[in-house]
């Protein structure tokens, strides 16, 4: 059956993407004309430009986008959603906004000691995988997704939990807690074995966990958090009894399939913040020893003359 039965609202969240609309042209306002408020402000670079539309466009893709409703059908395509919305989207982010942004906002009597307690690497890590395992217990999952309200919060938490698990690895700021090149590889292992009991659950499970993906009374309670309500009652005629009708691939398959794809997109994510992180350092010490190798070649060339 075609997702299309849905309706417009449905498929492409017009409100939401209205919303994101707003909130991108009062980001550009603030970074451009009113830009001269904030102390130390300067124009916005290409690069900067184009990592913050890349992660708006992405955010709506995932989260207003037909993928969005697919993501309350399948659960593969839900985990699809979790990793790139907590994976991709906040180092975007944190490389995008200028920094005097940054500075501007964590420099808040409130927000910085919060802040900088949050960000410490150990914290940071267990909060944000300890956030993404318990959501994706079953009793919690469950019940989460059939609550609008809490579903916006929980998922909310977590991400802004995923972007201070990204804060040390990503940020620029002077001054501000970041790690080592060193170090930075060690975090991203740490984080992926972190987050890889929570997938080995889901992939290895001998049978399917989550009712909201295969129970048709609690997947209409869930499909309820982006279908409108006016619609899902016309639709009771149709004889809807789960996501079944909209699949060929059986609910333990589609879980593990779920659980197989975010351990990949963590995979592929990390690896290449990692090889950033390697090259970056290799260039450092590379530039290090030519300079230490100068300055001796430059102390040595008197006493050879």
């Amino acid at each position: 059956m075609s997702i299309s039965i849905f309706g417009f609202q449905a498929l492409w969240s017009p409100y939401f993407l209205i919303s994101l609309i707003i909130l991108t042209i009062l980001f550009f306002l603030l970074a451009t004309k009113w830009r001269h408020k904030i102390t130390y402000s300067r124009s916005m670079t290409r690069k900067e430009v184009t990592l913050v539309l890349t992660a708006v466009v992405i955010i709506y893709t995932i989260k207003g986008s037909p993928i969005d409703l697919l993501g309350h059908i399948l659960f593969s395509v839900h985990m699809v959603q979790m990793g790139i919305f907590y994976l991709l989207v906040p180092p975007l982010l944190i490389a995008g906004v200028p920094n005097y942004m940054w500075k501007a906002l964590l420099n808040l009597p409130v927000v910085k000691p919060v802040f900088g307690f949050l960000t410490k690497p150990l914290i940071a890590l267990i909060v944000f995988n300890g956030a993404f395992s318990f959501y994706h217990i079953p009793l919690i999952f469950d019940t989460i997704k059939v609550d609008m309200l809490l579903h916006s919060i929980v998922t909310g938490s977590i991400f802004i939990f995923a972007f201070l698990m990204w804060w040390p690895l990503v940020n620029t700021l002077e001054g501000e807690y970041k790690l080592s090149g060193v170090k930075k590889i060690g975090y991203i292992f740490a984080d992926g074995i972190l987050l890889t009991p929570a997938c080995a659950l889901i992939i290895f499970a001998d049978s399917p966990m989550y009712e909201t993906f295969f129970n048709g009374g609690a997947w209409l309670e869930a499909m309820a958090l982006c279908v409108p309500a006016g619609t899902l009652q016309g639709l009771a005629g149709l004889g809807i009894t789960g996501p079944e009708l909209f699949t060929d691939m059986a609910p333990l398959e589609d879980q593990q399939v779920g659980g197989v794809v975010m351990k990949i997109i963590q995979e592929i994510i990390y690896g290449v913040i990692l090889a950033q992180v390697f090259f970056e350092w290799y260039r450092k010490e590379k530039s290090e020893e030519d300079a230490l190798n100068a300055s001796l070649y430059a102390a040595r060339e008197p006493n050879i003359q």
